[in-house]
């Protein structure tokens, strides 16, 4: 257990897959100064290994001040108002769960607790939200380009899902709104929700998810304008070997939150 000391961020970890288990191991290891693992959460058997005691949510909120998710949009839909309401800060990995409307605005309107969302994968949030003070930008694109595996869904017909299996280039899986597309893909496209919050409109970010039996790297492309300016922010991750689904820096910018988040002194990016 790491040692705490006053003001010390007691961190209830939920999910101890290929986020959880990086954030976790961090944690335990002292690397966040300001934060300590405190407990996690996870409906399976964690054995021996896991570097904290394994409690039900429940517990996790009467020993925590803060709650990280780290186990997908399910969690956050069950959990979010709840956490919030117990007087503990939420920080979610899963934005994609905020396309849901409804959900965003109880989290927001919750409390004494306060809910923080990280981007992830995804770099240009800042400078979205820097540009979006001077006015709505005219137009969003975010293309996502990922392995075909990576991409099936149970709502998927045998015809898309031969496309993709058989796929020797790169296939349009679906094309929509930053509304839609995370709801359609909730382990695979949270990057299109967190575009979306930068930019302060789910309708204006158009989606394209792309699946490419040759993207040894999971891409992201964002393209942007309005009266201001143009922007474009092309980013290209290696996938966690663990869960591909998933980029391996992910768990990475869920630490930098945490950092900041414990108090980190000097630093504003």
């Amino acid at each position: 257990m790491t040692p705490r000391t006053p003001g010390t961020r007691k961190v209830g970890l939920v999910g101890w897959g290929a986020i959880g288990r990086v954030v976790g191991t961090a944690l335990a290891a002292h690397r966040i100064p300001g934060a300590a693992l405190e407990c996690l959460v996870d409906n399976r058997p964690l054995g021996d290994s896991a570097p904290a005691p394994h409690v039900t949510f429940e517990e996790a909120l009467r020993r925590c001040d803060l709650i990280v998710e780290a186990a997908g949009q399910d969690v956050v839909r069950a959990w979010g108002e709840r956490v919030l309401t117990s007087g503990t800060d939420l920080l979610i990995a899963s934005t994609g769960a905020l396309t849901d409307q409804d959900l965003a605005e109880r989290l927001l309107a919750a409390g004494p607790g306060r809910v923080y969302f990280t981007g992830g994968a995804v770099g240009g949030l800042d400078l979205l939200q820097a540009v979006r003070a001077l006015g709505p930008l005219h137009e969003v694109r975010l293309t996502t380009t990922k392995l075909p595996a990576t991409l099936e869904q149970p709502w998927m017909d045998e015809e898309l899902l031969t496309r993709l299996r058989t796929a020797t280039g790169p296939v349009e899986v679906m094309a929509g709104t930053a509304r839609d597309i995370p709801a359609k893909f909730p382990r695979s496209t949270n990057v299109a929700a967190s575009v979306a919050l930068a930019v302060g409109d789910l309708d204006t970010v158009r989606v394209r998810v792309v699946a490419d039996p040759g993207a040894h790297h999971t891409r992201h492309v964002i393209e942007a304008s309005g009266p201001h300016g143009t922007y474009r922010f092309d980013v290209a991750h290696l996938p966690d070997p663990g869960n591909p689904a998933t980029s391996q820096v992910v768990p990475h910018a869920v630490l930098r939150s945490l950092a900041a988040l414990a108090g980190r002194t000097g630093q504003i990016l």
